[in-house]
């Protein structure tokens, strides 16, 4: 294989987030690396220069890594220790361990964000169901660490609902976080992106729809959003990213309280499900963004391209929707303005198999056709000719 004409950027983990980094790195002519949890998982299927291994195993990330310039991150579960293993040796991690750890373990999260005088919700580590019950029911219990998509997460109402939180931290070894359940309008996010330089841009602020702990639609930006309280939003992600030195794509998910706050719920260090607007709604999507900051390079304007953009997960279904490839000729051929992202993933019930990008001038008709083609496309419209 000839040398590569750009730094190699290695990217541990191979799922959608590191295969929609591969298109912007193709236009940046930047090389990836990727090391993937198994053959063929949706990454490896679009990046030739590929290892399958155990993120959880030193010697397999440095092997991954060796003779690249910077190692960035698909998810949040590299091992700590193994991130400042790869520091000491002289590799750029980015976000870096110190930065990452906020978003891997959510008792040190909500330590860092107190000390920064961010809002957030009621929250304390509790050791039992009795420390729960002191806490006060009803709470959402979450496990610190390994939590994601509504998994780790317990909204329990009294004690004998508590027990499943507790058993199931114990048997991953790490502890429970007690939070309140917070009376929302909605949820909110606020993305931005960060270079080492210390260069930042701010996306508009936008609101985002959960099912079963899951994203389900995303909508950019926010509507009805007071415009100070979405300024608060962007200037509470900025000076996290600034205060925890995150390099690359931050996350901040928020929740609108009904008497007009925003408070931080989850932070996450990479592209992200509420940013997947962005590849067609904004000057720079998300992954080149987060391409441009891990590699140092000036960053790209994070206007939006129109005045509404909707983003519907298609999401699997409980019956098999066949191949979402036949799903194609309707939604293109209804409509020609529809942008559809599929991930090459098997079909599995509430699996993120995709998504769909609608933009334009009246929010009703984006929401109407991004709802329209992501049912069609998991199979819930039957044979409807509309």
């Amino acid at each position: 294989m000839p040398a590569p004409l750009a730094p190699v950027l290695a990217v541990i983990g191979g799922g959608q987030l590191a295969r929609m980094m591969a298109q912007p790195a193709i236009a940046l002519g930047l090389p990836l690396r990727l090391l993937a949890e198994a053959e063929g998982v949706s990454a490896a299927q679009v990046i030739v220069d590929q290892q399958v291994g155990d993120h959880r195993d030193l010697d397999t990330l440095r092997s991954v890594t060796q003779g690249c310039s910077v190692v960035t991150f698909d998810h949040e579960h590299v091992p700590t220790e193994h991130l400042h293993a790869l520091a000491e040796g002289g590799l750029a991690v980015r976000p870096g361990p110190e930065a990452l750890v906020h978003a891997q373990d959510k008792a040190v999260m909500r330590r860092r964000l107190d000390e920064l005088g961010v809002p957030s919700p009621r929250h304390a580590v509790v050791e039992s169901v009795a420390d729960a019950a002191a806490f006060g029911f009803p709470c959402v219990l979450k496990t610190t660490r390994g939590g994601y998509d509504g998994k780790g997460v317990w909204v329990v109402r009294d004690a004998a609902g508590a027990r499943e939180a507790f058993e199931a931290a114990s048997a991953a070894g790490v502890q429970v976080l007690a939070e309140e359940l917070v009376d929302f309008r909605r949820e909110l996010s606020a993305l931005v992106a960060r270079s080492p330089s210390g260069q930042a841009a701010a996306y508009p602020v936008v609101a985002s729809t959960q099912v079963d702990g899951v994203c389900s639609e995303v909508v950019a930006p926010a509507p009805d959003l007071d415009p100070e309280l979405a300024g608060q939003a962007q200037r509470i992600a900025l000076t996290i990213a600034g205060a925890l030195d995150v390099t690359g794509i931050l996350a901040v998910e928020l929740f609108e309280t009904s008497d007009g706050r925003v408070l931080v719920n989850e932070l996450a260090m990479r592209p992200h499900n509420t940013g997947h607007w962005t590849q067609d709604g904004a000057v720079t999507s998300q992954f080149e963004n987060h391409l441009r900051a891990v590699m140092d390079l000036p960053l790209g304007s994070p206007a939006p391209r129109a005045r509404w953009t909707v983003m519907v997960n298609v999401l699997g279904g409980p019956h098999d929707a066949g191949r979402l490839y036949d799903g194609l000729p309707h939604v293109m051929a209804r409509d020609p303005h529809l942008r559809v992202h599929l991930y090459g993933k098997d079909w599995r019930p509430g699996r993120k198999v995709g998504h769909v990008n609608a933009y334009g001038d009246d929010l009703e008709d984006c929401l109407e056709r991004a709802r329209h083609a992501a049912a069609w496309l998991r199979g819930d419209l039957g044979d409807e000719s509309e």
